[in-house]
């Protein structure tokens, strides 16, 4: 996101269409209680799923069919079918399902995945996968045509937020008011600094630099 989320080409003309992916995810099946019902009805966004072949920490729990690792891989082999599957109406309907709450259990399927299985979670395999995903930033920066190796929308931020440290010191050191920034960053800006009055200034307070 941070190489390729750019609005000019590398010779500095305007891009007529949106550069940049959006990555998130979540280890494991947490993901399932945050973002996977958006994958699964919601918008199409491609996933990777990424499994491990051996755990570093299996456990079997006496009473359980399966090790807590083989619990996780079987989400890993069935969320991309279900993904790729989906399931329909008449499917809902064989297995009983009412009627109003068909349109609501049914997946269109059809939804892009891809499912990376590494061998162990060793160095050598994460850097294996970390030099997937550099090749793949760098030919979206290729095909789009953009500078995949600057990040000049970064700056910005650094910029005003140095501004931003100038005025809380002075403000807070010499009660300075707030001054040169737009009418809503100076409302925030001042229900912070009167709201953390009582927060101890005296440099004998901090800790010294080591």
């Amino acid at each position: 996101m941070e190489s390729n989320g750019k609005g000019v080409s590398i010779d500095g003309v305007p891009l007529p269409y949106e550069t940049g992916e959006i990555d998130f995810g979540e280890p494991g099946t947490n993901g399932q209680h945050s973002f996977y019902q958006l994958i699964h009805q919601g918008r199409v966004i491609p996933c990777d799923f990424i499994g491990i072949v051996k755990s570093q920490q299996p456990v079997y729990l006496e009473g359980e069919v399966v090790s807590n690792h083989d619990e996780l891989m079987s989400n890993f082999f069935a969320q991309p079918d279900a993904l790729a599957y989906g399931k329909t109406a008449e499917q809902l309907l064989k297995e009983n399902v009412p009627q109003h709450l068909v349109p609501h259990k049914t997946f269109c399927g059809n939804r892009p995945s891809i499912s990376l299985l590494l061998p162990s979670l060793s160095a050598y395999n994460i850097g294996q996968l970390l030099a997937i995903y550099e090749h793949r930033i760098a030919v979206e920066g290729f095909v789009w045509g953009i500078n995949s190796f600057d990040q000049w929308g970064v700056e910005l931020g650094k910029s005003l937020a140095s501004q931003v440290r100038k005025q809380l010191h002075v403000s807070r050191r010499k009660g300075e008011p707030i001054e040169g920034f737009n009418f809503s960053t100076t409302t925030v800006l001042s229900r912070y600094l009167q709201a953390s009055a009582d927060v101890p200034s005296d440099p004998s307070t901090l800790l010294p630099k080591m």
